[in-house]
């Protein structure tokens, strides 16, 4: 196992640890767009996956095998992201409907370049890029994961699109 492998799965669980201890418990009480558009925003950064195809970012020789799929991947989550915080935040019927494909799509695409990386040798050409598969992706993973949950188990019906609360200032 090398280090970048431990990095990311010591990470994953630091983080999934600090969200059964912080989150978890609040998740049944928690409207949709409270738990999930602060989510959605640390994805909208996924654009950083860009870095993959930016020589300073990496090493010479990063396997465009992996490079490619895995910057354009995050930069459609990104954008998955965005539009979903944008349908949530305005209360939208679509909105969970956008979560879903984004969700889906975002897990699938961490999955993919995992999987790319490691059938490519892209590990060794991380360079300064190395942060983010050693501590960004867990992140990812982790609240991909809470999404799910709470899509599957606390997102019941749709009484709050009605709520006149806002989710902006």
């Amino acid at each position: 196992m090398d280090i970048l492998t431990v990095n990311l799965v010591f990470s994953t669980l630091v983080f999934y640890v600090a969200a059964r201890i912080y989150l978890w418990p609040k998740l049944p009480e928690l409207e949709p767009g409270t738990v999930l558009v602060p989510i959605l925003l640390l994805h909208a950064f996924r654009h950083l996956g860009l870095m993959f195809l930016s020589p300073g970012a990496t090493y010479p020789g990063m396997p465009p095998q992996f490079a490619y799929p895995a910057a354009y991947g995050d930069l459609v989550a990104a954008l998955l992201a965005l539009a979903s915080i944008a349908a949530l935040t305005q209360r939208a019927a679509i909105s969970k409907a956008l979560v879903w494909i984004f969700n889906l799509w975002g897990t699938l695409d961490l999955f993919d370049a995992i999987a790319l990386s490691v059938a490519n040798g892209g590990t060794a050409f991380m360079g300064p890029a190395y942060w983010i598969p050693a501590f960004w992706v867990p992140a990812l993973l982790v609240t991909h994961y809470i999404t799910f949950v709470y899509l599957l188990k606390y997102w019941k019906g749709d009484a709050w699109l009605r709520s006149s609360r806002s989710y902006t200032t």
